[in-house]
């Protein structure tokens, strides 16, 4: 009986300064633009369906429980299979991954346009959560295979600022709707991605001919078991923190976002459609600067100092937590607005680091993975604020209550990541 090799020494970088003399791949950037524009179509598919909601439901009767069942399946089997999706991607291929999801999801939307009951609407909406459960956590680990430098974390936030916009053009299917038909909505995205999926076919490379992730000395790195990972993972402290704090931001973040429309609508007397655009546009029109702003610092920080995007995320949280509490509490309008381009400029500054983060306190081996976890943590943690937040409503307590424990988790969030600490230091 042979005895099991034993397992390689763990493949966690080093900070930035100690790989400076190594030149930054020719298609880095390229690779960016590339993921850039399927982040952007990622949320843009799974967003389009909550805003035409009339339309659908005049052709396809559904009570309100059935259509919010419809992302409700979503959510579940993406949340689910996050893990699942990072472990393949560090096990193969992993622009093939991206390639794939991106095909896969786009067939479901386009299915979706041709769907004629609430049942083929929840298969297809369970598919397109499964098929983009396995992009994110591909496409991060990719990204951090190309950026080995200074420059992971604008490379990082520059790939989800895509993100920021596919949120909002979102809204366009609501408006194609009105002027078109809802399945036309559906037809002509995902035919858009089904195209563009074939265009990445000919473009998206892993950073080596080699399948698998790349390894510092020049090889390949032998394939991955699952086991292997999740004990890798979770022996690491810092990793079990790092997940602490990615699901209590999560929490956070959506007890602010999930009742901000509504707070505005009944705070101010706004109506409902200025409330929602008012909520998120001072939002995210302030968090594509700030992601930008989150990257570029968090990778100067971080060429000297081992903890320096650590400390960026750490400012971050630290600020959306009085962001939140002048929401919740200022009495004029414009206090309010303030505090939402406060939060909104500062709250991405974790979401730029945190990936980068990740490559120095894991075996970059299971990066993917992962990121799958924290991915499938979050969003499981994120929807259950929202339905704590109706709780509490249904309780009679104010929102401005449910905003004012959100702004506590950001103080427990800066607090769990000020406890993170590297696995390497500076090279002298």
């Amino acid at each position: 009986m042979r005895c099991a090799s034993p397992l390689p020494e763990p493949l966690v970088d080093r900070v930035d300064t100690i790989s400076n003399s190594e030149p930054l791949p020719s298609r880095a950037w390229f690779m960016v633009g590339l993921l850039w524009l399927v982040a952007c179509l990622n949320y843009l598919d799974r967003l389009i369906l909550i805003t035409m909601r009339s339309s659908i439901t005049k052709e396809i009767p559904m009570s309100d429980a059935q259509f919010g069942l419809l992302t409700t399946a979503f959510l579940v089997s993406y949340a689910l299979l996050s893990p699942l999706g990072g472990f393949i991607a560090d096990r193969i291929n992993r622009s093939r991954i991206i390639i794939f999801a991106l095909f896969a999801w786009s067939v479901a939307t386009w299915l979706t346009g041709h769907a004629t009951s609430f049942g083929e609407l929840l298969l297809y909406r369970s598919l397109m959560g499964i098929s983009e459960a396995c992009y994110f956590p591909a496409a991060a680990a990719l990204l951090m295979d190309y950026h080995r430098h200074g420059t992971r974390s604008l490379a990082n936030a520059i790939h989800l600022s895509g993100v920021m916009v596919g949120s909002g053009l979102g809204g366009l299917g609501g408006w194609i709707a009105e002027r078109h038909d809802w399945t036309f909505v559906f037809q002509i995205f995902g035919l858009a991605g089904v195209i563009y999926s074939l265009v990445l076919l000919a473009l998206l490379r892993d950073r080596t001919a080699d399948a698998g992730p790349v390894d510092p000395s020049g090889g390949q790195t032998p394939p991955i078991r699952l086991g292997e990972a999740l004990v890798s993972l979770f022996s690491q402290k810092a990793f079990v923190l790092a997940l602490g704090f990615w699901g209590l931001l999560g929490l956070a973040s959506w007890a602010l976002i999930g009742w901000l429309p509504t707070y505005l609508h009944e705070q101010f007397q706004m109506s409902q459609g200025r409330a929602g655009l008012t909520a998120l546009g001072y939002i995210y029109s302030a968090s594509l600067v700030g992601m930008v702003v989150g990257g570029v610092w968090g990778d100067r920080w971080g060429r000297v100092h081992p903890r320096g995007r650590i400390r960026v995320g750490i400012i971050g949280t630290l600020l959306a937590g009085p962001a939140v509490l002048l929401v919740a509490n200022a009495p004029a309008l414009g206090m309010v607005l303030a505090g939402l381009l406060l939060y909104g400029l500062v709250r991405p500054f974790p979401d730029a680091n945190m990936v980068p983060v990740l490559c120095q306190i894991i075996d970059r081996r299971y990066l993917a993975t992962g990121v799958g976890i924290l991915n499938m943590f979050a969003t499981l943690v994120g929807g259950a604020s929202i339905y704590a937040g109706g709780a509490l409503r249904d309780a009679h307590v104010s929102i401005g209550t449910v905003f004012n424990f959100g702004a506590a988790g950001f103080l427990g969030c800066a607090i769990l990541v000020w406890r993170i600490r590297p696995q390497s230091t500076l090279s002298k």
